[in-house]
């Protein structure tokens, strides 16, 4: 999640064609315009989010994850997202419906045979990617290019676990997913120009903004946003000021739509973490040495909102 994606939990883009607007169906022409099925592992908000906006743009979606019961949570959410979609939009009686039959649930990594894309969007843990990338290189078709949502993990050192590197590629959308219009498009080491080409090509058929970015720990997106974030937890650590008051600064001084503390409620403090982690071992320097207010709340089980409880509270959650 990027800077922008506090912007998308604000402002909506309902007219963009993989959003909130009007179903559309794929585009004839283009270096993607063969795609017409991607496979999405992991049915978390990232997932079910990329899994929305494929199927709003007329794609037939794979959508998989460990359990029978964590992908119908999934399909559920959506379901109830298009909705709300359909009603500010005024869509057709059978338009909302129509885009959650084009997603098929599963729950083994055989929903990589036959697709034409694979975008994996589980949690920043570098072993269970490893795990899935070895799997679906095993069964997807050569010709399938394996994308991840790593927000932070390199590209290359994913794309080495398989045997095809230069089909593999990072493709980092934002939360949430069916709103925001930026996708970082990161190449590895080995990635060719034709994967690069048609993944880009792809996003924009999503109604989307593609940015390519180089390999680098937490490309652009959250080498910024998150020592920002590290930041303000070092700030309510040491007492300069409350929780609200830095949320405050950052919101009336600096044109934030949500501040730095709240924002990492809604992203998730133990996905910080992670990231902040991937940024102090990658660049090896001590400027991104995770708060240990961060990392205490983190063992505590204060995720943020997912959790009911995080530098705020939600007891609704």
């Amino acid at each position: 999640m990027s800077a922008a994606s506090a912007r998308g939990a604000l402002r909506l883009a309902p007219d963009a064609p993989g959003g909130a607007g009007v179903a559309t169906q794929p585009a004839a022409g283009g270096p993607s315009a063969a795609v017409r099925r991607v496979a999405v592992i992991g049915a978390g908000t990232m997932g079910n989010g990329i899994a929305q906006a494929f199927a709003t743009s007329g794609f037939d979606v794979d959508l998989a994850d460990v359990s029978p019961e964590v992908v119908s949570r999934a399909l559920a959410t959506i379901g109830r997202s298009l909705e709300r979609v359909a009603k500010k939009q005024e869509w057709p009686a059978d338009r909302a419906p129509e885009v959650l039959n084009r997603i098929r649930g599963g729950h083994a990594i055989d929903v990589a045979i036959d697709t034409d894309l694979v975008i994996e969007a589980v949690s920043e843990n570098f072993a269970l990617k490893r795990k899935i990338f070895e799997q679906i290189d095993a069964v997807a078709r050569p010709r399938t290019i394996l994308a991840t949502n790593t927000s932070s993990i390199s590209i290359t050192e994913i794309a080495a676990l398989t045997k095809r590197p230069d089909r593999v590629i990072g493709m980092h959308f934002m939360n949430p997913v069916p709103v925001m219009p930026l996708v970082e498009i990161i190449r590895g080491l080995a990635t060719s120009d034709a994967t690069t080409a048609l993944v880009s090509d792809l996003a924009k058929r999503l109604g989307k903004t593609p940015v390519e970015v180089n390999d680098y720990p937490g490309f652009v997106s959250n080498r910024i946003l998150m020592p920002m974030i590290n930041e303000a937890a070092y700030c309510l650590m040491e007492g300069v000021a409350t929780r609200e008051a830095i949320d405050t600064v950052m919101k009336l001084g600096m044109n934030h739509p949500m501040g730095p503390l709240a924002l990492a409620d809604l992203i998730g403090l133990d996905t910080c973490l992670s990231i902040m982690e991937v940024l102090h071992s990658g660049l090896g320097d001590d400027k991104y040495r995770p708060c240990p207010l961060l990392r205490k709340m983190v063992r505590a089980g204060r995720l943020g909102r997912k959790s009911g409880h995080g530098f705020y509270e939600y007891p609704d959650t």
